[in-house]
């Protein structure tokens, strides 16, 4: 019966180790946006993304007359007719700026558009198509508008967004959401603007975060969700597993071997 009481007292103690390893979250660090007086305010046309160098733009060329946009559409022409929705998107010209912040486009050689919204950008190419077609439209896409969620979420990786306007908690839902072991008080956010990057912190579970300039995102950002005390100690723990069972057996046999 001693050998049976002091080998309870031993898993005790090893259990209390885990425990002490193991710290439960509260409400205060897993619950987003508490309420608070922040009064919110965010306007996104204040943090709308820019044009940079090396995107990639879907510009398409619309008019009355589509005939005439034929020289401005050089690939969109090939799928007209028959094909489906998805492969014209797949076939629509697209256009790389440069290092010079250009894309050339037929016809109109090289346009400037580097730090232009999507919108100026839009308007700028209309007024150029205005000298060769009578109130022409433009159609005007990011078409590698990617962002990646890294860290402690369910499904970590890199997303293409359809649009521009995407927030950190679309970009998050994107990717899963937060697993209950990732810090919500202290999401990075790494943007690079002009080849410098630079790193900016989140609270999720606070309300001044909807006022943040990175709540809204831009193209190529990588957000970061770190992993929380408690599941830093357990991998620090699983690594050490066999030592632990190692030790564990060692005292249990020394007990054992001690109380005969």
């Amino acid at each position: 019966m001693r050998v049976i009481s002091k080998y309870g007292l031993v898993l005790g103690i090893i259990t209390l180790f885990l425990v002490v390893f193991s710290s439960c979250g509260s409400r205060k660090n897993m619950v987003y946006f508490q309420p608070d007086s922040t009064q919110i305010n965010t306007v996104y046309e204040q943090y709308v993304p820019k044009i940079q160098k090396n995107d990639i733009l879907t510009v398409v060329v619309t008019a009355a007359d589509p005939k005439v946009t034929a020289p401005f559409n050089p690939l969109s022409t090939m799928a007209a007719g028959s094909l489906t929705q998805q492969t014209d998107m797949a076939l629509r010209p697209t256009y790389t700026v440069d290092e010079k912040g250009d894309i050339t486009l037929p016809m109109l050689g090289k346009v400037y558009l580097e730090g232009l919204t999507r919108l100026e950008a839009i308007e700028k190419v209309r007024i150029e198509l205005s000298h060769y077609i009578k109130d022409p439209g433009v159609n005007m896409n990011f078409n590698n508008f990617r962002v990646s969620v890294l860290g402690e979420v369910a499904r970590p990786g890199s997303f293409i967004m359809p649009t521009e306007r995407v927030t950190v908690l679309e970009a998050l839902g994107m990717a899963g959401d937060l697993t209950i072991r990732g810090v919500r008080e202290n999401v990075t956010l790494i943007r690079e603007v002009d080849g410098k990057k630079s790193m900016h912190r989140l609270d999720l579970t606070k309300q001044e975060t909807l006022n943040s300039p990175y709540y809204y995102l831009a193209q190529n950002d990588v957000i970061y969700v770190e992993p929380n005390k408690s599941q830093i100690n357990n991998s620090k723990l699983g690594a050490n597993t066999n030592i632990i069972i190692s030790i564990a057996g060692l005292i249990i046999t020394v007990i054992s071997v001690l109380t005969r």
